[in-house]
């Protein structure tokens, strides 16, 4: 439960951050002159497709909550074996951050009209995003053969269950950043791309918190991090 609750004030914390940056205290009807002439006009332009997407994650947030609150009352029955965390997973892990880290680049490049370079952050990001899933398959693999079959243990089943969700989660990602990439590719302007982009770089953000999140649930990792919290509160 304690897991549910860091993962909780983590969505909260992102969530607020994100909120502050969309000039919701702005009163545009205020500010002279054109639209987008004003700092943060061009923020308003396509304001559905960010609110869109935020409803997105507070749906996907809320299904992983579940998930890790059903995980977190699971594990406290008897019948529970933990199973051994392949050493792969912290590879992928790194693969993952790389991927954000490029759709980051990519973003902060689209803001300076540099087209080559958001089209190498978005194939770069891509390409490690495929690695990751690609490498998650090969830890499904190797769990297999060494016996933790899916039905066979609780630990198992719930081990499988949510990184196929995060995957699938990942993949459909790559259906919209594969779009972007492909009009960026056939020659669309920057400023037509700019929020797309942007976009693309946010949901990698939320995928890499989810699963830094999944994997401390994993490994036990949150746990300890909660009663150092405790110890040091106390």
């Amino acid at each position: 439960m304690s897991a549910v609750i860091l993962f909780l004030a983590v969505l909260a914390v992102i969530a607020g951050w994100w909120l502050s940056q969309q000039r919701l205290t702005a009163k545009p009807w205020l500010e002279e002159g054109p639209v987008g002439d004003f700092p943060g006009g061009d923020a308003m332009v396509w304001p559905a497709a960010k609110i869109g997407l935020g409803v997105f994650l507070a749906v996907a947030s809320a299904l992983f909550v579940l998930f890790i609150s059903a995980y977190s009352m699971r594990m406290s029955v008897v019948d529970w074996r933990p199973l051994p965390v392949p050493r792969l997973l912290w590879v992928n892990t790194g693969v993952l951050v790389i991927s954000s880290v490029a759709l980051q680049w990519s973003y902060v490049a689209a803001r300076r009209h540099d087209s080559e370079a958001v089209m190498i952050g978005l194939l770069a990001g891509g390409a490690s995003a495929v690695i990751f899933l690609a490498g998650q398959l090969l830890a499904w693999q190797r769990l297999g053969a060494a016996g933790y079959l899916v039905a066979s243990n609780p630990a198992n089943s719930f081990f499988y269950l949510l990184t196929a969700v995060h995957g699938l989660h990942l993949a459909g990602g790559l259906v919209a950043l594969g779009r972007t990439s492909a009009k960026m590719w056939r020659g669309a302007e920057i400023a037509e791309m700019r929020l797309s982009v942007e976009l693309c770089a946010i949901y990698w953000h939320f995928l890499l918190l989810v699963w830094l999140v999944l994997l401390g649930l994993l490994t036990g990792w949150t746990d300890d991090f909660v009663n150092i919290c405790r110890q040091l509160l106390s």
